[in-house]
């Protein structure tokens, strides 16, 4: 029981249920962001594939409407929805798990010292893992979106692939998934997490404690907003090879890169910096909001440790005398 003045929590830091919960509350805000801008997704898809008739956001909107009315903008839904519920858990409980036994495997010193390296390295971990899982359902989303006249419910165009093509269709778009993927979340986590120590050191007025749970999902959202601007960046050629592959089984990535050129690579970028940004920022504010509705402990930013603080001390005054 907790004492006077303090937070009872539901669970202990890094216990089997802290896990659980995590993943919990990485479905529910990786599942449902997704699944919320489905729309500007399947415009980005198609500028992607197809820009000759898809020339801008705008006109991707409009042509995507005309040709099908709403039911057509939100045409992959499902696929997005149970594929990113289930990549979310695992990469937001992965996450957490990796970068717990990561930082132990170090002393403490070291683990603040070199604490960006251990995002990057439990984010790409976390995120090789659930693309597995991820690859098939993305696979299927794209073939929905980019094929003219296929079948809008997942329950038919997963057999349809599998029975026409053979289950490695269902992973041809694996590798630049990763490509895509890894970097994303590498950058998403480790970028959030700097992000947010900035924020609370330069810009909030008052220490984290003092401030209110909504204040401080208020910043949660910021930070998440901002690493996802980069995120989208870094990963966006790898999400064209994505979509072209899943649309077009037979090509290559070397087929592809001839075919459209660098500049095409980048084609769709503001569309999913604007996709991406919001999608991070509210998937971040989702699992930090679960975490407060749950009672979960969410610890703040790391602190220098004393014996690291103490010791560089003693280092500046033997340089001063």
């Amino acid at each position: 029981m907790a004492k006077k003045g303090e937070e009872e929590f539901s669970c202990q830091m890094f216990s089997n249920k802290f896990f659980i919960l995590c993943a919990v509350g990485g479905s529910v805000a990786c599942g449902t962001t997704h699944t919320f801008v489905t729309p500007l997704d399947l415009v980005k898809c198609r500028l992607q594939v197809d820009p000759q008739k898809y020339k801008s956001i705008a006109t991707g909107f409009v042509v995507s409407y005309r040709d099908g009315g709403a039911a057509n903008l939100v045409k992959g839904w499902a696929p997005t929805f149970f594929g990113y519920s289930i990549q979310g858990a695992l990469k937001f409980s992965g996450y957490e798990y990796f970068k717990y036994k990561y930082s132990n495997m170090v002393d403490i010193e070291s683990a603040y010292l070199y604490r960006t390296y251990l995002y990057l390295a439990a984010a790409a971990s976390a995120e090789f893992v659930a693309d597995i899982f991820l690859a098939p359902l993305e696979a299927t989303k794209v073939r929905m979106q980019t094929t003219p006249g296929y079948t809008s419910m997942m329950r038919k165009a997963m057999p349809h692939m599998l029975s026409t093509e053979g289950v490695g269709t269902f992973y041809k778009g694996l590798p630049p998934l990763w490509g895509r993927q890894v970097p994303y979340t590498m950058m998403k986590f480790a970028s959030f997490e700097k992000t947010l120590e900035l924020l609370y050191e330069k810009v909030v007025p008052k220490p984290r404690a003092q401030c209110t749970k909504v204040e401080q999902l208020i910043v949660t959202f910021t930070a998440g907003y901002i690493a996802g601007v980069l995120c989208a960046i870094v990963s966006h050629p790898s999400d064209t090879l994505v979509s072209k592959l899943n649309k077009d089984p037979g090509s290559s990535v070397g087929s592809i890169i001839r075919d459209v050129g660098f500049m095409g690579i980048w084609r769709g970028l503001v569309a999913r910096i604007i996709m991406i940004g919001t999608l991070t920022g509210l998937q971040w504010f989702v699992y930090d909001a679960f975490k407060v509705y749950t009672k979960m402990p969410r610890p703040p930013p790391p602190d220098m440790p004393e014996s690291l603080r103490k010791r560089l001390e003693e280092e500046e005054k033997k340089k001063k005398k």
